[in-house]
């Protein structure tokens, strides 16, 4: 290999893969030109390939892999990626629209650019494979843009404007998946990654008509040795592609039956046709003859006449059953002298308008090396390079999960996309949680979900990745399936509403007990561990004998049993706030009595009566509890006097409890003596007293549960 050079830009390396021949160009863009910096060709030994399809990959291979030597050699550098392109045998074509809108807006870049095109592509394959009824699986070969739209209106080029919408009119091609895979499969064995492949016309129009001409309406046919590959151009961008599978072997098979002689032999009859006027050769006989180019074009007419006959109808089919102004021919069987004169009479215009491009066509194309070709047969291999920088998006191959995929590249490929490709499931990706757990707790739906299992584990080239990590050609991916969590599991005691509590008071004593859990009917503990359909009540009342139980006492069948001073037995429910009551003696409960006198000012007589009353709470004139406390290990109950009996009474003053305890009965002028409200130091003109939402009489008895409300008023 010869020294290391140095280029100015990045070398692409293209590879016009045809039917007679394999043309490998390599070059690099430099502002608006294109450099070729070595060009090399070589024809098939053998007809390894027949209407622009591989039918022997082995023999393409190793003819690919002694073109890419050469250039390696002639370009001082290994070359391992390169571009391709497909010719249009079996083409599909799809017009298809995208749109879209941004939230607000704003400059259009560069990437919005792209990525509206690949919505597009997408939005085409989705709809073309809908529509394929071949049997056969195809695969996106290469689009092009027929006109960009902003704000729904017509735009040549949408980067750098000022948008809230932008749109787009494509032509998206599609070609037969074995067609696409001989290729990829000849490109590896000679040691080479594809980086993008297009099609062939779309390769040859890069050169052969600028951009400037294409708001003409103008035919490009690529003749080849197995197709003729049609574009056409109109308004500014490209409209149709098409394909004949007629070409220059056509002609050549027709000198090799007249002749007697085998293919090789009959292509260089009809070459030497086009310079000399007599052709000398040997026939399968070994005997030595000769022929004119006269006798051979004369014999070669009527197919001639045949081929440019079904371009020009392909090219009115594609036009909109219209000839073009002008038509463009390159490839090496469009040379045959005739072929572009009888192309003219077939589409009835004057002849001059249509003829062969080669060096024409190349006036922004340098060539870095000294006697390069610059004819018609250069026109796609060059185009094939300058269409990586138009269009780098096409299928990839890749290994995963020990099996070979292809994938269509936007250059955005992930892991996740590769799974889907292979059909990987979904769920396999992505921890998958254990069975949830059903209930109801108060009628109301409960689902409680099981335990998450572990993610996929993925490696791609052998290193860790997840599932957006980015994938090229040629890459392995192993994905391990993620696994199920446990089940959902949960107990009572787990449940926010188990540690609820109910307050209650039993003989004086402030009591916290947790709720009672009732599922399907059952009374359960804390350690019952739910089930799916379950139907759990949290009871919000205890018996009189489950608090009993719940103390640890021993109810004696001689006490006599109250709750919020009312008898009871042990079925009787007690609630928040209840006070409940067990004794050897019978409760009885005095009416307070009304004052002897009435009070004429009821705030001078409130303010005399509290000066009386010390800022402690009375105590009781007699500890009932102790009676009650011996009265359980005594044979013979004591009686206490009447009048002697205390009550406690629980009441709400000013938003705050307070609990009145130690006398028979209590009024509500008696509750200032459990407060801090000093009256002796006025903050108003006189004292609003509320009880239970109504102006308070200050000898009315109080009850449990009271709401009272006391103020100065402003």
């Amino acid at each position: 290999m010869a020294e290391l050079r140095q280029y100015q830009g990045k070398l692409v390396f293209g590879l016009d893969i045809g039917t007679r021949s394999i043309v490998g160009t390599v070059g690099y863009r430099n502002k608006d030109r294109f450099c070729v910096v070595a060009q090399r060709y070589k024809e098939h030994e053998t007809r390894a390939m027949l209407d622009g399809q591989i039918h022997d990959i082995g023999k393409v291979g190793a003819a690919i892999e002694e073109v890419k030597c050469q250039l390696e050699e002639a370009i001082g550098r290994k070359l391992d990626e390169v571009c391709i392109a497909a010719a249009g045998r079996v083409l599909r074509t799809v017009t298809t629209q995208a749109e879209q809108e941004f939230v607000q807006e704003r400059e259009v870049t560069e990437e919005d650019v792209y990525a509206l095109a690949a919505m597009a592509v997408e939005s085409a394959y989705e709809e073309f494979n809908k529509s394929n009824d071949t049997g056969m699986r195809f695969y996106c070969v290469g689009h092009s843009v027929i006109r960009y739209y902003m704000n729904h209106y017509p735009m040549g080029n949408l980067e750098g404007h000022k948008a809230k919408t932008i749109g787009a009119d494509l032509i998206v091609t599609f070609l037969p998946e074995d067609v696409v895979d001989g290729l990829y499969k000849a490109v590896e064995l000679a040691g080479l990654h594809v980086a993008n492949l297009t099609l062939e016309p779309i390769a040859a129009i890069q050169v052969a008509i600028p951009e400037m001409f294409r708001m003409l309406n103008i035919a490009l046919v690529d003749v080849g040795a197995g197709t003729s590959d049609i574009s056409i151009t109109k308004d500014g961008a490209i409209i149709a592609y098409g394909m004949i599978p007629a070409a220059g072997d056509c002609l050549t098979e027709i000198i090799a039956r007249h002749c007697l002689v085998d293919f090789g032999t009959a292509e260089q009859i009809k070459r030497g046709a086009g310079e000399q006027e007599c052709v000398e050769y040997q026939d399968i006989m070994g005997l030595t003859q000769k022929i004119t180019s006269t006798d051979v074009l004369a014999l070669l007419q009527p197919e001639l006449a045949k081929m440019t006959g079904a371009v020009a109808s392909c090219i009115r089919e594609l036009n909109g059953d219209k000839a073009v102004s002008a038509v463009f021919v390159v490839g090496g069987g469009g040379t045959i002298p005739g072929y572009t004169q009888m192309l003219a009479e077939a589409l009835d215009i004057v002849k001059e308008r249509v003829a062969v491009r080669g060096e024409e066509v190349m006036g922004k194309i340098d060539f870095l090396e000294e006697n390069a070709a610059r004819t018609s047969l250069m026109v796609t291999p060059i185009g094939i390079c300058l269409n990586f920088y138009e269009q780098s998006n096409n299928f990839v191959f890749l290994t995963f999960n020990n099996k070979r995929i292809k994938i269509y590249d936007n250059n955005k490929i992930a892991v996740v996309d590769a799974a889907m490709q292979a059909e990987f499931p979904n769920n396999a990706l992505f921890p998958k949680r254990g069975p949830e757990l059903n209930f109801t707790i108060g009628g109301k739906t409960r689902i409680v979900r099981g335990l998450p299992g572990e993610a996929a584990v993925i490696t791609l080239n052998g290193e860790t990745a997840d599932i957006h990590t980015p994938v090229h050609a040629n890459d392995v991916v192993a994905v391990r399936e993620s696994t199920a969590g446990e089940a959902a599991r949960m107990t009572i005691s787990q449940l926010p509403e188990f540690h609820d509590a109910i307050q209650v008071i039993v003989n004086d004593k402030k009591i916290s007990l947790s709720k009672f859990a009732s599922v399907n009917g059952e009374l359960k503990s804390g350690y019952y561990e739910i089930r799916n359909h379950d139907r759990i009540e949290f009871l919000n009342y205890f018996t009189v004998g489950q608090i009993a139980e719940f103390m640890d006492v021993q109810i004696d069948p001689r006490y006599n049993l109250y709750v919020n001073n009312t008898a009871a037995d042990l079925d009787t429910p007690v609630y928040e706030n209840f006070s409940v009551i067990w004794t050897l003696e019978e409760l009885r409960f005095d009416v307070s009595k009304e004052p002897a006198e009435e009070v004429q000012d009821i705030d001078e007589w409130l303010t005399e009566t509290v000066k009386t009353v010390t800022a402690e709470a009375v105590k009781p004139e007699v500890d009932w509890r102790k009676p009650i406390e011996e009265a359980a290990f005594s044979d013979k109950p004591e009686t206490a006097p009447e009048s002697k009996i205390p009550v406690t009474v629980h009441v709400t003053v000013n938003n705050r409890p307070v609990v009145l305890r130690g006398k028979k009965s209590y009024v509500f002028v008696e509750v200032f003596d459990y407060i801090d409200f000093d009256l002796s130091k006025p903050q108003g003109p006189s004292v609003d007293t509320i009880l239970n939402g109504e102006p308070a009489e200050y000898m009315r008895e109080l009850k449990d549960g009271d709401i009272i409300d006391i103020h100065w008023r402003k």
